[in-house]
């Protein structure tokens, strides 16, 4: 058979519409490493039920009325060449039954690649196709394509991702399944002392020790950041508007470019020299500024003791 090389480009922001009061369900097929798993978390992320690998003949139950409120979430679920018993004529069948249901809308979103891109990814992953016991990797390839093949009529839509990463094909579901629900990133603004370390998990780091610091303040020694006379003493340094502004305009600019390329959470690390004045003033006043700004915010304090973060 012939290598398809349908593309997508032109239909890829179209969003998919439902029908009100039809539950949302969505079968994700196709090439065994195309992306069926990178479209099943972007799924996940926004509220699907993601299922993988699910047998055709267990559909039906799992497309029972729901019993409790909040179990009529939208469902997804990944069917290929893997599933057990898969054969595209049971497939074909499955997918009419279910779209003369009028209790759900169903769209069938196929997943496809080039040979020579699977045939990469296959190798630099070191994974076994699933159709590769005794053959070269490309004539499995090929042998799953022909056996997709008859599927295709019953296709709603297609995501070829042989010039996409993960991150790509993650945007381009959510635009065409959800444009207005993309998850939110969650930011974690830390405090920490150099003294005891950098946070490993910290994906930006600021070093604040260039601000004066209330350690040497008797008055003020024994307080925390987070205690007013400490964070008046603090943000008076005139070094730290125009940093807190700076700061502010790096996270601008690079939190929408780490939500394109799929990134879900973001830690900055506020460091001064102990952990408990500078350092925790300069998260505290990052945190509430974002949290204005309506972003999920997290606030932890490493070196204050008994702090579990707020």
């Amino acid at each position: 058979m012939t290598e398809t090389t349908t593309t997508d480009s032109a239909a890829e922001e179209k969003p998919v519409n439902v029908p009100p009061g039809r539950r949302r369900f969505v079968i994700v097929t196709g090439l065994s490493g195309a992306g069926k798993s990178s479209a099943l978390n972007a799924f996940e992320d926004i509220g699907f039920q993601a299922i993988d690998n699910l047998p055709l003949t267990l559909l039906p139950e799992l497309l029972q009325a729901p019993t409790r409120s909040d179990d009529d979430r939208p469902i997804a679920i990944g069917i290929d060449s893997r599933t057990l018993h898969f054969s595209p004529e049971q497939f074909r069948l499955a997918v009419k039954e279910l779209k003369s249901r009028d209790d759900i809308h169903l769209h069938v979103l196929f997943m496809e690649a080039s040979d020579d891109v699977l045939m990469k990814r296959f190798s630099e992953t070191r994974r076994v196709h699933p159709l590769g016991e005794g053959k070269l990797l490309r004539a499995a390839i090929r042998q799953e394509r022909d056996l997709m093949a008859p599927i295709r009529p019953v296709i709603d839509g297609l995501i070829d991702t042989s010039a996409r990463t993960g991150a790509e094909t993650r945007r381009v579901v959510i635009s065409r399944f959800a444009a207005d629900k993309a998850p939110k990133m969650i930011v974690t603004c830390m405090s920490f002392g150099f003294a005891n370390g950098v946070p490993r998990d910290a994906d930006l780091v600021f070093d604040v020790r260039f601000l004066r610091n209330p350690h040497y303040v008797p008055d003020l020694k024994p307080m925390t950041g987070r205690e007013e006379p400490v964070a008046n003493y603090v943000r008076a340094d005139e070094a730290f508007a125009p940093f807190l502004e700076k700061v502010r305009d790096l996270i601008s600019f690079l939190l929408p470019r780490y939500r394109a390329e799929g990134k879900s959470y973001l830690t900055l690390a506020f460091g001064c020299t102990g952990g408990k004045h500078r350092s925790v003033t300069m998260a505290e006043t990052v945190a509430a500024q974002m949290s204005l700004d309506d972003m999920a915010v997290n606030l932890y304090h490493r070196e204050l003791s008994g702090d579990e973060g707020r």
